[in-house]
């Protein structure tokens, strides 16, 4: 059974720039150019890949000066096993996506839409004039609430919980008052990290919420 994930729900990538937010224009003579945070899409899981693969690109295409930083923004998780054991592991902020801090010009472009796994920039289509074919897609930077409130959230300490349980799995409570219990997951409720099972108290089927540390999947 693949896992339950309950940091995740509803997630959307947000919404990059207002309309009326352009790309940063040119540096003046003698201005030193201004680097900017976008995202760019990549392929499922390929994130670490991308990111290991894209700073090496920088450095052999000379362009290291200009792609300064790449990030996966991450969260720390405990993932609940079968058995009720828990491991920590990190939870992406935006699955799917990777941050680039860049000097946006044609070299730093074609580095980071040249690297493998990489599906394009986040940002708005450049349509062609004839209206017939779709155009190329123009990177559109991050503007400062987005880019603040992503690393943000990445920075912080309360762990997800991430669970292998849907509902009508048999659990056993393992903590509280209700130890040695055997019931049924009628509700998960990920972000409370709590779910809602069916326990049978003095031979009635009552709904009880536990947290996910109390419990243990039944094999």
């Amino acid at each position: 059974m693949s896992d339950v994930d309950l940091s995740t729900e509803d997630l959307a990538v947000p919404e990059l720039v207002e309309p009326s937010e352009a790309p940063a224009a040119p540096a003046a003579e003698g201005r030193a150019p201004i680097a900017r945070w976008y995202a760019v899409q990549v392929a499922s899981s390929c994130e670490k890949k991308v990111k290991a693969t894209l700073e090496q690109r920088a450095v052999t295409l000379g362009v290291d000066n200009r792609i300064l930083e790449i990030e996966i923004p991450q969260t720390p998780a405990v993932k609940l096993k079968k058995d009720g054991s828990r491991t920590s592991t990190e939870e992406k902020v935006f699955p799917g996506y990777v941050l680039v801090r860049m000097v946006l010009d044609e070299d730093t472009m074609m580095a980071v839409r040249s690297t493998p796994n990489v599906i394009n920039f986040v940002g708005a289509e450049d349509r062609r004039a004839t209206g017939k074919a779709r155009g190329h897609i123009k990177p559109r930077p991050l503007s400062r609430s987005e880019v603040d409130r992503i690393f943000k959230r990445a920075a912080e300490k309360k762990p997800v919980v991430k669970v292998d349980l849907t509902e009508g799995d048999q659990i056993l409570v393992t903590a509280g008052p209700f130890k040695d219990f055997q019931g049924e997951v009628i509700e998960i409720s990920g972000e409370r990290n709590k779910l809602k099972a069916l326990l049978s108290i003095f031979g009635r089927e009552t709904p009880v919420e536990l947290e996910f540390s109390q419990i243990s999947k039944q094999s």
